[in-house]
């Protein structure tokens, strides 16, 4: 028996459904959702959108947050996910240093060909969003349908957006870029 394929929003996770620092996200109590982000998961749900985060986390290898604290940021995040009625399918991370030259780490697209070898996920039917042009460009590589940047949870709006990959819509925040998938989908 066939599954029938999934259309996914990527999410990043800092800057798009919670407040990105500068001093990285430690421990669950550093967590401070963005206002809307939690309802627009739901609201891309409703839609028919499974969602899956994708996101770097370097704090991991560089000693600041052990993988355990960080599956448990991930864990009660997707509580507060269902808690507002919404699904966080699954979150998929990158624990290396930039230097370290990964397939997993955004631009690159291994986070989504883990979630594609996961689930099976039309990827011209899918969405990224993310809040830096490294997640546009993550998106274009794994061939995703459509890519939206946030500015929103991002400690400094649209870095280097004139320098990457454009994106296909640019918004303030997560329940925006809901919006304007959701009509986007609509019209393919």
């Amino acid at each position: 028996m066939t599954r029938e394929p999934l259309r996914v929003v990527f999410l990043d996770r800092d800057g798009v459904i919670n407040h990105d620092s500068p001093d990285y996200i430690r421990r669950w109590s550093d967590v401070r959702f963005i206002p809307g982000s939690l309802s627009a998961v739901r609201m891309l749900n409703d839609a028919g959108f499974a969602v899956i985060v994708v996101t770097n986390q370097s704090a991991v290898h560089r000693g600041l947050i052990s993988p355990v604290e960080l599956d448990r940021i991930h864990r009660n995040m997707k509580r507060a996910a269902a808690a507002a009625g919404g699904c966080i399918t699954d979150v998929f991370f990158c624990p290396h240093l930039p230097e370290e030259g990964c397939d997993c780490r955004k631009p690159r697209p291994g986070l989504i060909r883990r979630a594609r070898n996961k689930y099976p996920i039309d990827l011209e039917k899918s969405y990224m969003v993310g809040d830096r042009t490294t997640d546009i460009e993550c998106a274009r590589r794994a061939g995703c349908g459509g890519a939206v940047l946030v500015s929103a949870g991002n400690t400094a709006a649209f870095p280097g957006v004139d320098e990457g990959p454009h994106p296909d819509m640019t918004v303030v925040n997560l329940p925006e870029a809901a919006r304007w998938i959701i009509r986007n989908a609509s019209r393919k």
